[in-house]
């Protein structure tokens, strides 16, 4: 009588969670559309935060464009998982600093350069930023 070995088993399906979670990231088909609406604060004056340098932020906007594009990696807490805990990123990186990873990528995060708009990626660094 043949056993089996498990091992196959757990490490194809370790294989296929893997791909699963990396093809969440970053995978936005909705290149250069913009979701007309979510940024008329004039609408919905309480979405606006502080992203402490002066400059306000659409909040409903920016976890809009968080929800659409990151919440595959940085989970919907912003505790991270495939990608790192984003709760205090704007204590740890400039809002500069930020915009850069997020245009450009960074280690194993893609860039979403032509992916969002730039509108997306303001909202979404004014956000971010207010983190701390």
């Amino acid at each position: 009588m043949q056993v089996r070995s498990p091992n196959k088993w757990v490490l194809g399906l370790a294989v296929i969670a893997l791909t699963i979670s990396l093809a969440a990231c970053g995978g936005n088909a909705n290149k250069g559309t913009n979701n007309a609406g979510t940024g008329n604060n004039a609408q919905n004056p309480g979405n606006e935060g502080n992203a402490g340098n002066g400059a306000t932020v659409d909040t409903a906007a920016a976890e809009e464009v968080y929800k659409k594009s990151c919440i595959g990696c940085h989970a919907a807490d912003l505790a991270g998982g495939v990608g790192p805990n984003l709760q205090k990123v704007g204590s740890e990186m400039t809002a500069d600093q930020i915009e850069d990873t997020i245009v450009n990528g960074k280690g194993g995060m893609p860039a979403f350069k032509g992916q969002l708009t730039d509108e997306e990626i303001n909202s979404l660094v004014g956000w971010l930023a207010a983190k701390k």
